[in-house]
């Protein structure tokens, strides 16, 4: 078993229900435990602004399916709520990533891991941080607290507000 984080986000439908609803098909799997998952939080769309707010959200799991196995069932569930893929960082009804694998190391054309954007993105290190504040990222060597803190000095421009559901 691997221990693993997976960023979820919807912004398209019920977004909330969405997110609830795949992290209940994702307990489901066999090869997937899941260990921690973080609040829900709506966010401000980076990239792509013409759009609604995101909800996010992410969940520690540890798990027997290798990381391109993992990747297809992810898809897999993205499409089971619809996901079409038209603009880059547009629109969605869900989204799931990888964010880490263990201390893994990929770089392939379909997964790349650590997620090469996680240290950039407050949406995916502030439900990180709730949930496994200490992960040393192999890359930089820092704890996903001292990525959020350095986030959080730098840029001023993204928005997260926590739920309360």
């Amino acid at each position: 078993m691997e221990k693993t984080a997976i960023g979820l986000g919807s912004n398209l439908g019920d977004p909330v229900r969405m997110c609830l609803d795949a992290l209940l098909l994702l307990q489901r799997r066999p090869e997937v435990s899941m260990l921690k998952t973080s609040s829900l939080y709506r966010t401000k769309p980076v990239g792509f602004a013409g759009q609604d707010w995101f909800v996010n959200a992410a969940v520690l799991c540890e798990t027997s399916l290798e990381p391109l196995a993992l990747l297809d069932y992810l898809l897999d569930l993205e499409n089971s709520f619809g996901r079409v893929r038209t603009v880059k960082w547009g629109p969605r009804t869900l989204d799931l990533d990888i964010l880490y694998y263990g201390n893994r190391r990929m770089d392939l054309a379909s997964l790349r891991i650590p997620h090469p954007q996680m240290q950039d993105r407050l949406f995916v290190l502030v439900p990180l941080a709730e949930i496994e504040p200490e992960w040393i990222h192999p890359e930089s060597g820092l704890r996903v607290r001292e990525m959020l803190d350095l986030l959080l000095k730098r840029d001023h421009q993204q928005e997260i507000q926590k739920l309360s559901i």
